[in-house]
């Protein structure tokens, strides 16, 4: 049986304040014909314009959602409404569900069969290709070496990622033109520097961003387009020397990289803007725990919208970010509902200090193993496959399952050996605690700019939660003040260099309630 979600859980799931409204005039019993729940899976039959009544339901255990009306919003009303009478105890257990659902279920299924034997193929021809001395047997990503003899010297290139061809020569010509890119933004920096702040224009940011898109590096090309907006903050000259020494020092790594660790390497080939192929990620080690979805938040760039969801791992104690991309106007994956513990394998993108990774299995609850690969929800389109996509924000890019010895302490912090499957409020850490983890990852990857954090017995005021600052758009955070009433609770954070952003914190009865 699913723990159930609360109002505010699934209305979070709503793709935007429209289809919010119109899910609660949708959640009465009296539009609903029939309506009903086996534990992990929701249906209803909802009276529309038509004769036909519309028939919805959603898999619980995922979510996955499924409507026979035309809306292209994803979750639609229907399904949110659903889901809303259940979180209200308004729906009645049932024995079995129709044929409709049942058939529904049995062709997930069966999909989520196929795509477990791609990775497994995958996976056991990586380890083929170890065992006979042809693979490093490291991270995605850590054997795809080349010797370069242009501009940027030679080492760890990137040779593998797909960055626009599956061909050496590509890649070595795409390197060639990053190397070139990067020089001239060295030549730009270093006469920045020397002229004074004062002097940078916004259009010269605008140039300097579209060269760097033609010599082909995206990350760094994003990172300078976004300038324009620490130039309009009223401490700017010390926030635009900070992102200058940023630029500078990624751009003296990619030229260095030759000299650097496997694993820092590829952080730099990430922020850059090298993608890593989606099945390249999927067919790396697993990391399986029962992880915590803390929060998520959307962001709208360049006609595409991102969503972020945040996780943290209650036995091993690692972060996560799951990152889903979508144009303007399109469903992003809803499968992961904020406040809710997920059993579940996942599989990280390669780096110094990896934190985007991808849902590679999930697994039921009640059942033995039952795995469910992917974290797509019915009918959406992934677009999180893409590293550059994120390297736009120096990214998150990250992620060696394998890689940190520095986990162990982690989960000792964060709470390890949960015994079965646990829900309620997650195990979280001081703040001196937070601050040391992100210390080391700052260390590890210096262009890191979020992190997910679990604060726990902390008391939190109109401009800080347990005396860290809150970031200058999150201060006065008047519901988690209200649901603290004084009192210290746990709360989930995204931390950032301008300061802690609030996700979600629990009551006294462990109800999530999203900030």
């Amino acid at each position: 049986m699913i723990e159930r979600w609360s109002r505010d859980q699934v209305l979070a799931l709503a793709p935007d304040a429209a289809s919010r409204s119109a899910a609660q005039k949708v959640a009465a019993p009296g539009k609903w014909s029939a309506c009903g729940t086996t534990g992990t899976v929701v249906y209803g039959e909802c009276e529309g314009s038509g004769a036909r009544p519309y028939l919805a339901c959603v898999d619980l255990t995922e979510p996955a959602y499924r409507c026979s009306c035309p809306s292209r919003k994803f979750p639609c009303k229907h399904a949110l409404g659903l889901l809303l009478m259940w979180a209200a105890d308004g729906v009645p257990v049932e024995q079995g569900a129709p044929q409709w659902v049942t058939e529904w279920m049995e062709s997930r299924a069966e999909r989520a069969a196929k795509e477990a034997a791609k990775i497994e193929a995958a996976r056991a021809k990586r380890a083929a290709e170890v065992s006979s001395g042809e693979g490093d047997g490291g991270a995605p990503g850590a054997g795809r070496a080349e010797t370069s003899s242009g501009e940027g010297g030679g080492g760890v290139s990137g040779a593998g990622r797909s960055g626009g061809s599956s061909r050496p020569g590509a890649e070595s010509v795409r390197h060639g033109r990053v190397a070139a890119g990067l020089s001239e933004l060295e030549r730009w920096l270093d006469d920045q520097v020397r002229q004074g702040l004062a002097g940078a224009a916004e259009h010269e940011w605008e140039g300097l961003a579209k060269r760097l898109i033609d010599a082909q590096a995206p990350g760094v090309a994003g990172v300078v387009s976004r300038l324009v907006r620490v130039r309009a903050e009223d401490d700017w000259p010390g926030r635009l020397l900070e992102e200058y020494a940023l630029i500078h020092l990624l751009a003296v790594a990619y030229r260095r990289r030759a000299e650097l660790p496997g694993a820092l390497a590829e952080t730099v080939l990430s922020r850059v803007g090298f993608p890593v192929a989606k099945e390249e990620v999927l067919a790396g080690p697993a990391v399986r725990d029962q992880w915590d979805v803390l929060g998520r938040r959307d962001e709208e760039q360049d006609r595409l919208t991102s969503r972020r969801v945040w996780l943290r791992g209650r036995r091993s104690g690692r972060a996560a970010l799951v990152l889903s991309f979508a144009p303007q106007g399109q469903p992003l994956d809803a499968s992961l509902v904020t406040g809710t513990t997920i059993e579940a394998d996942l599989t990280y993108y390669p780096g110094a200090a990896p934190l985007r990774a991808l849902v590679a299995a999930r697994h039921d609850r009640g059942t033995d193993d039952a795995v469910r690969y992917g974290t797509g929800a019915e009918g959406v389109a992934r677009y999180g496959s893409h590293a550059d996509d994120d390297a736009a924000h120096h990214g998150s890019g990250a992620g060696d399952a394998a890689h940190h010895g520095s986990h162990a302490h982690a989960a000792a912090r964060y709470g390890s050996g949960v015994g079965g499957f646990a829900g309620g409020t997650p195990p979280g850490v001081s703040p001196e605690e937070a601050l040391d983890e992100v210390a080391r990852v700052l260390g590890e990857d210096p262009w890191t700019e979020s992190w997910p954090l679990v604060l726990a017995g902390v008391v939190p005021g109109r401009d800080s939660i347990g005396g860290l600052p809150l970031r200058r758009a999150a201060r006065d955070p008047w519901r988690l003040i209200a649901v603290s009433g004084g009192r210290p609770v746990t709360v989930a954070v995204e931390w950032t260099p301008r300061g802690l952003r609030p996700l979600t914190t629990w009551d006294d009865e462990g109800t999530a309630v999203i900030l």
